[in-house]
């Protein structure tokens, strides 16, 4: 795992340049992070990067070179799901594409005070923009059966059910506040991973992560929000790191190409809408030997990459997308979960 001092490695870079070359005009970066696919599209032709993220670290941390590219880098603290307002103010003729790298940040990752990672110990946190509820709050307040859910829907958990009645038995005691508490109370809920098997918290913190973050709510407003931004012919390009991710956009692009599933006898066929996208990638992209060698990071990620068309912008059937039911509402007048 890379520390926060290790060259952060884009993911699928290569892949994705060769996919929209040649690289020209505005882009914007939806996920800035380490700044890892903003200086990749900078060095392949990009006249001009707006890069976007939520997290004010990482803007901290690209202080020391952001001013090697004068104003061809533009930084805006933000969420992707806000992306074409941003590009509004930045660049009113339309962007000539948009990347986004879904999910946490190896930097985040790196670091135990953010409590993303069930191997470091660290605040049970795991908000991405640093302000707002947190994991704690989640694990703490929420009841039984919403915990249940949100390890099922969010990440595929098995044994939701007995780690959500595990979690709120041990708070009776004493009140999870770190990633050390919850990762032992999800270790005795699930027997000891084999060889190669992976951490037996690595899909509750995924889930408890999605959740705080509302992760997939981001998703699907942050494709449309691109979908009304873009230039007529500028590219979509996608990365993500899980297969519910993956299939929200595989299944965006299918809606909005052209390309859904039909009707059936229970669910007609609708009048079919102008294609949004034209498919760049038929399939997903995966890395290739190479780039895994590099970076075992890379091991699950997917591109998927769609061009803009010149049909108007519109909405996707949420429906049909195959998101996981809201699970995880904020009271923000008292900023509390509830």
């Amino acid at each position: 795992m890379q520390t926060p001092d290790a060259p952060h490695i884009p993911v699928l870079l290569r892949p994705l340049l060769q996919a929209v070359a040649p690289v020209l005009g505005t882009w914007l970066d939806g996920t800035f992070g380490a700044g890892g696919y903003s200086k990749g599209l900078l060095a392949a032709g990009a006249a001009r990067v707006i890069g976007i993220d939520r997290d004010p670290l990482a803007f901290e941390m690209a202080a020391p070179w952001r001013g090697d590219y004068g104003d061809r880098l533009v930084l805006v603290e933000n969420t992707f799901s806000n992306l074409d307002a941003v590009a509004e103010d930045i660049a009113p003729e339309g962007l000539d594409g948009v990347v986004l790298d879904l999910g946490v940040s190896s930097m985040q990752l790196d670091q135990a005070e953010r409590g993303f990672s069930f191997l470091r110990d660290g605040p049970l946190d795991m908000r991405m923009s640093q302000s707002g509820p947190s994991a704690a709050d989640l694990v703490n307040e929420a009841d039984e059966g919403t915990l249940a859910d949100i390890l099922y829907h969010y990440g595929e958990e098995r044994a939701s059910r007995r780690i959500a009645r595990a979690i709120v038995e041990a708070r009776k005691t004493a009140p999870y506040e770190s990633t050390k508490q919850l990762v032992a109370t999800v270790e005795r809920c699930l027997p000891r991973p084999k060889p190669g098997q992976s951490h037996p918290a690595t899909r509750s913190f995924q889930a408890l992560r999605i959740a705080v973050n509302d992760e997939f709510g981001q998703l699907i407003e942050g494709l449309e929000a691109a979908e009304r931004a873009l230039k007529p012919g500028g590219k979509l390009a996608v990365v993500t790191f899980h297969s519910l991710e993956d299939r929200v956009v595989k299944r965006f692009f299918q809606a909005r190409s052209g390309r859904a599933p039909g009707g059936s006898r229970y669910a007609p066929e609708t009048a079919a809408e102008a294609a949004a996208f034209d498919l760049v990638t038929r399939k997903g992209v995966g890395p290739d030997e190479i780039e895994l060698a590099e970076n075992p990071r890379a091991r699950s990620a997917i591109l998927r990459i769609g061009a803009r068309t010149e049909s108007p912008a519109g909405r996707a059937d949420r429906h049909s997308l195959g998101l996981p039911a809201p699970l995880f509402e904020t009271d923000r007048s008292r900023g509390r979960p509830r």
